[in-house]
């Protein structure tokens, strides 16, 4: 049973918690890969719905219970490879709903364990699949508050979908948080390649990566060079060979730029929490946009020394607690009503 935290109408918001990194997983390996193992595998019971998109393929969501008949709900987004059945993803809906908010967690195409059936999967900057998603939450729940919560890669689409608007986003969602986020995506694959774990964590994601393309293989290789893919040893070269020819991208480069969130965070226009440590692997320090971040009032910089990478992990073994995870599912409560 989930227990819903309420506040008091019109009571003002508490400060920040800080963070205070767990001693026994210290450094950002160790805050990345315990936190992953650690965060419970259970998760709110989620009612599966598959939608079709207008290009003839579809997309499986996963809808948490509804706690109230006006609750807010908050559509999630996973990070690379990820699914809504990843731990992080179910942890944090279940944040959300102990705080009066529904959550829907949506699968990125291909990622639902299921082959999607166009050619081309998902990518950082795909955004017009989310915000069919938001338009069929609005049309279904009239009058309730939506917003969208991302990790890592799935932030940098939230960004990018919210900053990419005339309007910053105040059409679309009531406010956002994005965590992890790789805003410059050319400096986040070079970090990986330069460095032992980097490497390993390339390896993981593209072991994943060429297992999708195995399943279309006869498909694809009417339109890719499937020995270049073959012989694809980093995520650029992945990006180069599959992500950019399958979305119309020049080349990874070209990718990279037009995609990469850091280009779009001035004009995000509706609140939005953005949680990140200085020593996430996934992104080198110089790359991270605290100018840009300073610079739009309607963000909310919650910069951390230490966390890794979708890590933020506090407690005692026994007892771990995630940080981001409760901060994140707080703010969203907050930023939209929840009385």
């Amino acid at each position: 049973m989930v227990r819903v935290t309420r506040t008091q109408p019109g009571s003002p918001p508490p400060p920040p918690t800080p963070f205070r990194p767990a001693l026994w997983a210290s450094g950002p390996h160790a805050q990345t890969l315990i936190a992953r193992v650690l965060r419970p595998a259970d998760g709110p019971r989620f009612e599966r719905e598959r939608i079709e998109t207008s290009d003839g393929d579809f997309l499986d969501l996963d809808w948490g219970p509804d706690p109230a008949p006006d609750a807010p709900v908050v559509l999630v987004l996973h990070g690379l490879e990820g699914s809504s059945r990843r731990r992080y993803v179910r942890n944090v809906c279940r944040a959300l709903l102990g705080h009066g908010v529904r959550p829907v967690a949506m699968n990125l195409r291909g990622c639902s364990g299921e082959p999607n059936r166009s050619l081309r999967f998902y990518h950082s900057g795909e955004t017009s699949d989310p915000r069919m998603v938001i338009d069929v939450i609005r049309a279904r729940h009239p009058g309730r508050k939506v917003g969208a919560m991302g990790f890592s890669l799935g932030g940098n689409i939230v960004l990018k979908m919210l900053g990419e608007r005339e309007d910053g986003g105040t059409g679309l969602l009531d406010a956002a948080v994005a965590m992890s986020v790789p805003y410059d995506l050319a400096a986040g694959c070079q970090l990986l390649e330069r460095t032992r774990m980097g490497r390993v964590y390339s390896e993981y994601f593209l072991r994943s990566l060429r297992a999708k393309v195995a399943l279309k293989r006869d498909r694809l290789s009417a339109v890719l060079d499937l020995e270049a893919v073959d012989a694809a040893r980093t995520i650029r070269e992945f990006d180069e060979h599959v992500t950019a020819p399958l979305n119309g991208f020049a080349g990874a480069s070209h990718y990279y730029e037009a995609c990469s969130s850091a280009e779009f965070l001035a004009g995000v226009g509706v609140p939005t929490l953005l949680l990140h440590a200085r020593d996430d692997p996934f992104l080198p320090p110089e790359a991270i946009p605290e100018r840009v971040v300073r610079s739009n009032p309607r963000l909310v910089w919650r910069l951390q020394e230490s966390g890794g990478h979708v890590g933020f992990l506090e407690g005692a073994p026994w007892a771990p607690r995630f940080w981001a995870d409760e901060e994140s599912a707080t703010f969203l409560a907050r930023a939209m009503n929840v009385p």
